[in-house]
């Protein structure tokens, strides 16, 4: 059980810094602008530390961006039924998957890292830093033969939401 929910956390956030690489290479008037702050922040190639996200808005932003427009669990694990059932004159049969789903946003399981007071603490944290240092520690651009408006933005639907596509981006040094 351990390692399934270790392995559920990086796989989430590996997901989530793939899809905010891919959105911020796609347009790079974002990524020029998350560098920029960064630098006046914390330094042109300086690491990130956990003092500083507070006063990284831009990049705060980007992230939470990155969140609600890819989730990397977005209907997290379904129901599987263990026997034929009817329901409304239809018949679910034995085996099929079930996602009970609230369309008004009421089940709370389903808010990935929760929300309010009991969100995950590192949400602003650990995706942020990371991100961060990232784009603060290299030059990122697409392979060569790639233009940002022709990237290939398809999901792979799954338990976890990657892109169907893994991002190839080169780092060069600052």
């Amino acid at each position: 059980m351990f390692q399934d929910l270790f392995i559920g956390g990086t796989d989430t956030t590996i997901s989530t810094l793939e899809w905010a690489m891919a959105e911020t290479l796609r347009q790079p008037y974002i990524l020029k602008k998350a560098q920029a702050e960064i630098a006046e922040v914390v330094g042109k190639g300086k690491s990130i530390e956990e003092v500083d996200v507070s006063r990284l808005p831009y990049l705060q932003f980007i992230v939470k961006e990155t969140l609600r427009m890819h989730p990397p669990a977005p209907f997290l694990v379904p129901r599987r039924v263990d026997q034929d059932i009817e329901l409304c004159d239809y018949i679910i049969p034995k085996g099929s998957m079930s996602l009970e789903l609230n369309v008004r946003g009421n089940d709370f399981e389903l808010i990935l890292l929760g929300a309010g007071r009991r969100i995950c603490p590192g949400l602003p944290l650990a995706l942020t830093v990371i991100l961060g240092s990232m784009l603060n520690s290299f030059n990122w651009q697409l392979e060569a033969c790639i233009e940002p408006k022709d990237m290939d933005m398809e999901e792979k639907f799954g338990v976890i939401l990657a892109k169907a596509l893994p991002l190839r981006a080169i780092p060069s040094p600052l």
